[in-house]
């Protein structure tokens, strides 16, 4: 019961106060044309695509019926339950003992969201929680079983609805939530007070748009506390800066290895603290190792496309990789979207005659996007045509854009416990590096994201042989040189049975790998951790299940496993190398200046 009735009417008049200030940062800015309509594209797409889906049920009597009387009747079976455990409550009863089965509630697995014993053992809760999870169950139903619907209409369908009911649960709202209506009560509202001040900061920062604050950034700076190898910038294009690291080791292998990660995020994942620095522990191994930093664009770089990318940042880093260490062949690493434009830069290579790259790892990679994953659900010719009018007005597509994007593929995850939490029960989250690293977004070049979206998830060029890049058409069949290939086994980006598929459409030997956990926490996993597994197997034929039931599993990092896989290929030491060698002068001290630039 609430101690302090007086208490809590001022708190909720300074929540509505802070509130108030949330709801002028988001107003301020549209008010004044600076931040454009953001809303009403997706919120058409996801009517036009449900709209099919409703189609179907309600144009037939009889399927309309069967909708409505199976969820019905397991509203009716809730209905029953919570009269028993209400009367099982109220007179000193077993409110545990026996109750009417519901098989669309009783055989969903487990929702960390209601884990809270009161979304059980208190009657009101546990009808809002069977509720709403029955209610989800049976939506998510009429989607896949509704006929007639094309394989991209259903996935949309599926992907929004999904969004939908993760928006709706009870767990989310104030007064349907027992964790945040017994914080009220404790703090006589004070939660609120600070959860609408934190609300109000987060749309500031996002001038205009929510950032939702997924870690405490005041905890975490570049140089500082991340990317903290040692080395040097030793050359800078338009696109990117070069860095090579300072060696460690008495002897390095000759060949050096170039990394080249993604540009919608920035290289410091590999390298977040020396603890868990693949970066570092590469250096530590006796590579001499390079990594590509791109330039977080503006509208400056509107006009960099895929080639651009492709000659100032892959063919630039080779070129600068020779000068530094008079070495022509390098062993290259790309990560998810770095390694498709690497994939594509070593077909290119191929059909010129260019061997500088010896051999290839790809981390979470697809070439293939036939089964891509749920990002293919914002990629249509309607939808890409809206991002691209939006991209020419200003030169790039923003950062929070594609942040929102890969959050709500895990919305359960990245969005909601977080709105709960930072919003409903006050709590500052605490100071996690890999969160923040997530939350430091970048902007994507206009002609660089639209190839992109296009040749890969719309029209799947690359794997297809039909990509154009500068005057050739590319083919995945002309690299011969040997691949590793790593996929994790929960990746919500680049699924692992994609990236299995691009596997066999290499020219060379590959040697595919699948490590537990997912995008992130599957590729960087130190030794020292002995966290997780990796499986490895025969070729990659047949099905990517079939594969994975004969693979052979190993304990731990898939680090180790890849160092003498690179070792095998040319195990020839030398001397360590200084950054940049005698020609080439540093520029700053690593991380750079490009990956300071925030958005």
């Amino acid at each position: 019961m609430v101690k302090d009735p007086q208490a809590l009417a001022m708190n909720f008049a300074r929540a509505a106060e802070n509130l108030g200030r949330a709801a002028s940062e988001w107003l301020g800015p549209r008010e004044r044309g600076e931040v454009p309509d953001s809303v009403a594209n997706p919120l058409t797409d996801l009517v036009k695509t449900l709209s099919k889906v409703t189609e179907y049920w309600i144009s037939d009597p009889k399927r309309t019926l069967e909708a409505q009387t199976l969820l019905f009747s397991s509203y009716m079976g809730i209905w029953t339950r919570s009269l028993s455990q209400f009367g099982a409550g109220q007179f000193g009863g077993n409110q545990f003992g026996a109750q009417p089965p519901i098989p669309e509630l009783d055989n969903l697995p487990k929702d960390k969201r209601f884990s809270d014993e009161d979304w059980v053992k208190n009657p009101f809760f546990a009808f809002l929680r069977q509720v709403y999870q029955v209610t989800a169950s049976w939506a998510d139903k009429l989607v896949t079983e509704a006929d007639g619907l094309d394989e991209h209409t259903r996935h949309k369908a599926a992907f929004y609805v999904k969004q939908v009911t993760a928006a709706l649960s009870p767990a989310n709202f104030a007064v349907t939530n027992p964790e945040v209506y017994r914080e009220m009560v404790a703090s006589n509202g004070a939660n609120f007070v600070a959860g609408m001040k934190m609300l109000a900061e987060d749309i500031a920062a996002g001038r205009g748009d929510l950032r939702l604050r997924h870690t405490d950034a005041s905890k975490f700076a570049i140089g500082r506390n991340m990317a903290l190898t040692p080395g040097k910038v030793i050359a800078q294009s338009e696109v990117c800066e070069i860095i090579q690291y300072e060696p460690t080791t008495k002897t390095v292998l000759k060949r050096p290895l170039l990394i080249c990660p993604p540009w919608i995020n920035k290289f410091y994942i590999l390298d977040l603290n020396p603890q868990k620095s693949f970066i570092k522990w590469c250096v530590d191994q006796g590579h001499t190792v390079f990594v590509i930093s791109w330039v977080n664009p503006d509208e400056r770089h509107a006009k960099k496309d895929w080639e651009s990318y492709m000659r100032e940042g892959i063919d630039f880093a080779l070129e600068t990789v020779e000068k530094a260490t008079g070495e022509k062949q390098v062993n290259a690493i790309g990560y998810c979207v770095g390694g498709t434009l690497l994939a594509a830069t070593l077909a290119y290579h191929a059909k010129a005659k260019n061997d500088r790259i010896a051999s290839v790892t790809f981390l979470t990679t697809q070439v293939d996007f036939t089964h891509a994953g749920d990002l293919k659900v914002f990629v249509d010719e309607e939808q890409l045509g809206a991002i691209e009018k939006q991209m020419d007005t200003v030169g790039y597509l923003d950062g929070s854009k594609m942040a929102t994007a890969f959050n709500m593929l895990r919305a359960s995850e990245l969005i909601w416990p977080y709105v709960v939490n930072n919003y409903l029960k006050g709590q500052e989250p605490l100071p996690f590096d890999l969160l923040y690293w997530n939350s430091d977004s970048t902007r994507m070049a206009a002609a660089n994201h639209a190839f992109y979206l296009r040749n890969c998830y719309l029209n799947n060029t690359l794997s297809k042989g039909e990509m154009k890049l500068g005057d050739k058409v590319v083919a995945l069949k002309d690299i011969k040189i040997p691949v590793y290939n790593l996929a994790t086994r929960e990746d919500h980006i680049a699924p692992p049975k994609s990236v299995f598929m691009g596997s066999s459409m290499f020219g060379g030997p590959v040697d595919f790998v699948v490590t537990g956990s997912g995008h992130i926490a599957g590729v960087v996993n130190p030794p020292d951790k002995m966290k997780y597994q990796f499986w490895t197997g025969g070729k990659t034929q047949g099905e990517y299940e079939d594969w994975m039931d004969k693979a052979e599993e190993t304990k731990g990092s898939w680090w180790p496993h890849w160092h003498e896989w690179i070792k095998a290929k040319d195990g020839e030491e030398v001397p360590p190398r200084k950054p940049g060698g005698s020609a080439l002068n540093a520029i700053a001290d690593a991380p750079g200046t490009y990956v300071l630039e925030r958005v």
